[in-house]
């Protein structure tokens, strides 16, 4: 078994790992065994009981948590003409076309997201190798290769998250910080359990949602109990 640290073994202690809690008690316990000295992360992970190797089971989107994540993302919107006057207005930290391309190439990633008009992924799709692996290229499905750049750059700051299938069945996102009150955390799960729960592919059969773990940063995994 893996050493852990003095903190996190004291934090452990406090969890019954052969219980599954509501979320409301896995909310709580969450902020009781972070021991860490930033606000830290409040994650949640879905084991699924999908195969993302068949089309129809990768499962992929973005919604916008009822009370954001806490975390300020800086956006970068690929786009040209009128389009860049839009994406400024709506608060997008970098705005270009293909001078900031250039910039990507060059190895700058100060970004956290980028949107783009669908005009512009011709030339961004030749920086595929770039930014797949980092997952920074935009989709359709997450919103954001749009033509409504306003929207999906103000969805964006107001706490918008993205969720993918991973090749094992599991999503795992970010739902908050711990210096949230427990009801917008509460909410924020609730939102996100409910768009997973609706996402569940006609093909699969028995129980879809096969675990479910909350945990904070550095704080040990808390079973919540899955709604049948």
């Amino acid at each position: 078994m893996a050493k852990v640290g003095k903190k996190y073994a004291e934090a452990a202690k406090l969890v019954d790992r052969s219980k599954s809690y509501s979320i409301e008690e896995a909310v709580a316990l969450a902020k009781q065994t972070n021991y860490a000295k930033f606000d830290a992360s409040v994650e949640v992970s879905f084991r699924l009981n999908v195969d993302p190797r068949h089309a129809d089971q990768q499962i992929r989107g973005a919604m916008v948590l009822p009370n954001g994540t806490g975390k300020s993302q800086k956006v970068l919107v690929i786009t040209q003409g009128a389009k860049e006057q839009e994406a400024k207005d709506a608060g997008a930290d970098f705005v270009g076309g293909k001078e900031m391309l250039d910039e990507i190439q060059k190895g700058w990633f100060g970004f956290d997201v980028i949107v783009a008009t669908p005009d512009m992924m011709g030339q961004l799709g030749r920086l595929g190798r770039v930014l797949g692996p980092k997952g920074l290229m935009p989709n359709p499905k997450t919103g954001t290769v749009t033509m409504d750049i306003a929207k999906a750059v103000e969805d964006i700051k107001k706490g918008k998250v993205e969720y993918r299938v991973d090749k094992e069945g599991n999503i795992n996102l970010m739902i908050g910080k711990t210096s949230f009150d427990d009801q917008a955390l509460v909410e924020n799960f609730k939102a996100i359990y409910s768009t997973i729960a609706k996402a569940r592919p006609a093909a699969v059969k028995g129980t879809y949602i096969k675990n479910l773990v909350r945990s904070t940063t550095m704080g040990p995994g808390i079973h919540v109990s899955v709604e049948k």
